[in-house]
């Protein structure tokens, strides 16, 4: 996390904040998080099923993808100094590419879209979040994330 002056917030609308680490999306992954959601479809957990599909094996839930996110930012958001707390605040939108199947090593890219001083006090950052798949030329999500800044 980089902590920015709140006068200079702004000039962060366009800038690339860089890659994250990559992460191995694993079989156990995917069924932990099966578990947690109550969906079972046999494309993420029965790897033999998944086999003989154009996938040719099993893929991450797309909503897993994105709930990634957290995780894969936070060495790449801005937060000004100050900062009392900072909540999700939505989505303008999101698009799934292309699944990512299980083994595979994802890495996050962010970009800084907007800032808007919503009210004194409160920033509101939308950031264009592209989840890469390593060796894809096609990333597995594109994202513009909203989040409340609160100072």
């Amino acid at each position: 996390m980089t902590a920015v002056p709140v006068s200079e917030l702004t000039s962060y609308i366009g800038k690339d904040l860089g890659h994250s680490e990559w992460m191995t999306i694993d079989q156990e992954r995917v069924n932990q998080f099966a578990e947690c959601t109550g969906d079972h479809q046999f494309i993420h957990i029965d790897e033999e099923k998944a086999k003989q599909t154009p996938f040719g094996g099993t893929i991450a839930h797309g909503f897993l993808s994105l709930s990634l996110l957290p995780a894969l930012s936070a060495g790449l958001v801005i937060s000004p100094i100050g900062l009392k707390m900072a909540v999700n605040y939505g989505l303008d939108s999101l698009r799934f590419i292309q699944p990512v199947r299980v083994g595979s090593r994802v890495r996050l890219q962010s970009t800084v879209i907007d800032v808007t001083e919503k009210k004194p006090g409160q920033w509101l950052i939308k950031a264009r979040s592209t989840l890469e798949i390593e060796g894809s030329e096609k990333p597995a999500f594109i994202a513009e994330g909203l989040s409340l800044y609160f100072v």
